[in-house]
């Protein structure tokens, strides 16, 4: 089972962006660039036809409202719209805006009329940390009605929002205080991998999201991930998750750098799909 845990579909409702954003595409300019086609036009279908040749069996989006920090959102409305055109490959997770009053409901209204599957938090775009107390209604709600969160982790590139809102430690907090709640840290928490690591090996709902970065880095002297390749393919391989999160990186050659890691053939198959599978509760 293939499963991409990142990913983005090239449509306008999914590329709102803002001048936050802006030193990612110099950080991703040359991976981004292989991922898109010479016919604007024929994006979509490309795009759809790369997860069907490769045999992907589900692909998540994810839903952003930043509306109250960065003024605007890839909504939840637009996510399931996709979802439902494109069949049961594709499902989303939601995204709702911590400084509004009613975001628990949006958030239920999301998961229970909508059919998206959980919930997106990029704690540097809401300007706060993991554990802020602003967000613990909705983990308490993410557990009531038994989905997962995914949260942002490790740096970010945008430089209007510090990077400490991607410490690891953060999730540790937010997991003592709700121990049965099912996160994926994700991208895996550079330059804090040890950190992140460690807060995994305490928290057993806890998952590594393999998404945004080159896998052959984990087999790369000094690159600062060697340890996700050591523990990922030992204590920990029963929780790395892939997410390529195209368009910043290219998902088949993702997959063929994993492939050439130096871990078993049934790891390799835990992490590109079977431990997603038991995350998301497929």
């Amino acid at each position: 089972m293939l499963v991409d845990f990142a990913s983005r579909p090239p449509l306008p409702e999914f590329s709102k962006t803002g001048a936050h954003l802006s030193n990612y595409r110099r950080v991703y300019e040359k991976s981004e660039k292989l991922t898109v086609g010479s016919d604007a036009g024929q994006a979509l279908d490309n795009y759809l036809a790369m997860y069907e040749r490769i045999g992907t069996k589900v692909v998540v989006l994810k839903a952003r409202d930043l509306e109250s920090t960065f003024g605007f959102a890839i909504t939840n409305k637009d996510v399931a719209a996709f979802c439902r055109a494109h069949g049961p490959r594709f499902i989303g997770f939601a995204g709702v805006d911590p400084y509004k009053t009613d975001a628990v409901s949006e958030l239920d209204f999301a998961i229970n009329e909508l059919g998206l599957r959980g919930l997106n938090i990029q704690c540097f775009e809401h300007l706060m940390n993991a554990d802020d107390r602003r967000l613990y209604p909705l983990y308490e709600k993410c557990i009531e009605l038994d989905i997962p969160v995914n949260i942002h982790c490790g740096v970010n590139f945008a430089r209007p929002a510090p990077m400490t809102h991607g410490r690891p430690e953060s999730i540790d907090r937010v997991l003592v205080d709700f121990p049965t709640l099912r996160v994926c840290a994700s991208p895996p928490g550079w330059p804090w991998v040890n950190e992140l690591i460690a807060v995994a090996m305490r928290h057993p709902t806890l998952f590594i999201g393999l998404v945004a970065v080159r896998p052959k880095l984990l087999a790369t002297d000094g690159s600062g991930y060697e340890p996700l390749l050591q523990y990922g393919r030992t204590l920990l391989a029963d929780r790395m998750i892939f997410g390529s999160s195209f368009p910043l990186v290219p998902v088949g050659r993702s997959i063929e750098e994993i492939r050439a890691l130096p871990i078993p053939g049934d790891v390799q198959e835990k992490w590109l799909g079977a431990n997603a599978a038991v995350f998301l509760k497929l």
